[in-house]
């Protein structure tokens, strides 16, 4: 029944072109109100177009990495340090990294200190400071193309800058914010909120509207390869899968569909049919995007004998911290507080191989084109890990303290990584033998 209706939708709906909400007669102008927080239900409007058409991809400046010495950054650390640059303006910890998607030229980073900065990779240099922040940063990313920079802070005040020009050209007042994330094809950002929402916002005339989950934090959120979904997870356990454009729900999860506890990451496959959901209840869910179905479960083999959750108990020892697929084999990776690294195989639901690390992992990213998944955790390390065969292939450290964030260019040749020690280090990790 979704086909026939999605089919008569996409029937009588113009070539979605241009992004806008209307109410009931007239254009809604956002950028012309108060400036004060509005209220969620007055600014929630219906989506009419959106071009979420793929823009043809430009070739990046894969010059632009240069490896120099960097002069000027000091620091008294304990053991090697494997890095080639060392950004160190931050006076607190680190909290969050993004890579301009267009060149992988650029990071922006955003800590405890209420900062947030855009910088080069190849030499560290300061662009400038993405300012007026009051609250630690902890999200911060670049639009589609590159254009735009955003920064969120953990009361809820996002800002928008155009990179070009250095310049602020948007900002806005949510709730507590629980993630934040550009669209793959547009210039919309979303942010999930403790209140339950999740926010869409055309950028830079602010155009909005909402999407009300549960009365419950929606705590992660990442949207659909095809740009017209997003999936959103809750702190009760349960799952949604958005239409952006009618802004309802078209799939949601919950009981022991959902999980018994909050969920704490989601990822999905390149061609988006597939979404992985990661929870405190140490379950990493397989779930068909299409039919909104549970179609696997994958749970470590050290704590499979662990009796079941109750309902809103959290494990004390375990939870899944991050998860992703692999873009050339059919398999999927799940990272866990307590150091395992499970591989999974989709095709049987098997576990294929356990990794541990010395402490737990923070996140987890799959290098594009290969089997090699990335890990970084408490330890203040980077592994690389191969995983058809589970081997450790190689570790990068430089950090004093435990790794919170860190990307991976598009070509695998660096990584970029932000620490509790107040730094953000880049690693040229391209290999010879990879």
């Amino acid at each position: 029944m979704e086909s026939e209706s999605e089919s008569g939708a996409a029937a009588d709906t113009p070539p979605l072109e241009t992004l806008s909400f209307h109410g009931d007669e007239e254009i809604i102008e956002v950028v012309e109100l108060d400036p004060g927080p509005p209220d969620p239900d007055d600014l929630a409007q219906e989506m009419e177009d959106v071009d979420f058409e793929e823009e043809e991809e430009e070739e990046g400046n894969e010059e632009g990495w240069v490896v120099e010495p960097q002069e000027g950054v000091v620091g008294s650390m304990e053991g090697p340090d494997d890095s080639e640059v060392t950004f160190a303006l931050h006076s607190a910890s680190v909290f969050c990294v993004s890579l301009d998607p267009k060149t992988n030229t650029l990071a922006v980073t955003g800590g405890e200190d209420d900062k947030a900065f855009v910088w080069r990779l190849s030499d560290g240099e300061l662009l400038f400071e993405c300012a007026g922040h009051k609250d630690s940063v902890t999200c911060a990313g670049f639009s589609h193309d590159s254009t735009l920079v955003a920064t969120g802070d953990m009361s809820g005040l996002l800002k928008v800058w155009q990179v070009d020009t250095k310049e602020e050209v948007w900002s806005f007042e949510a709730g507590d914010l629980e993630w934040m994330e550009w669209h793959p094809r547009a210039p919309v950002l979303l942010a999930g909120t403790a209140d339950g929402n999740t926010w869409m916002w055309k950028v830079p005339n602010g155009d909005c509207k909402t999407f009300q989950g549960p009365n419950c934090p929606a705590t992660c959120g990442r949207v659909l390869p095809d740009g017209k979904r997003a999936v959103v997870g809750y702190e009760d356990g349960t799952i949604r899968i958005w239409d952006l454009k009618q802004g309802s729900p078209i799939h949601v999860l919950k009981g022991t569909e959902g999980h018994q506890g909050p969920l704490t990451c989601v990822a999905t496959n390149q061609d988006g049919s597939l979404i992985l959901t990661g929870s405190v209840d140490c379950q990493a869910k397989l779930v068909s995007a299409t039919t909104g179905k549970v179609v696997g479960v994958f749970r470590p083999e050290t704590v499979a004998s662990q009796p079941s959750l109750g309902e809103g108990e959290e494990s004390e020892s375990n939870s899944v911290e991050s998860l992703g697929f692999c873009s050339v084999m059919p398999l999927a990776a799940v990272g866990y507080l307590d150091g395992t690294l499970a591989i999974y195989d989709l095709a049987t639901q098997t576990l294929r191989h356990q990794c541990q690390h010395q402490s737990g992992i923070v996140q987890l990213l799959w290098e594009a084109g290969t089997a090699v998944v990335y890990t970084c955790s408490l330890d203040g390390i980077v592994r690389l890990w191969d995983a058809r065969t589970g081997r450790l292939l190689t570790d990068y450290r430089g950090h004093t303290a435990e790794i919170l964030d860190f990307a991976l260019s598009k070509d695998a040749s660096l990584v970029v990584t932000t620490s509790g020690d107040h730094k953000a280090k880049v690693f040229c990790v391209q290999r010879p033998d990879r």
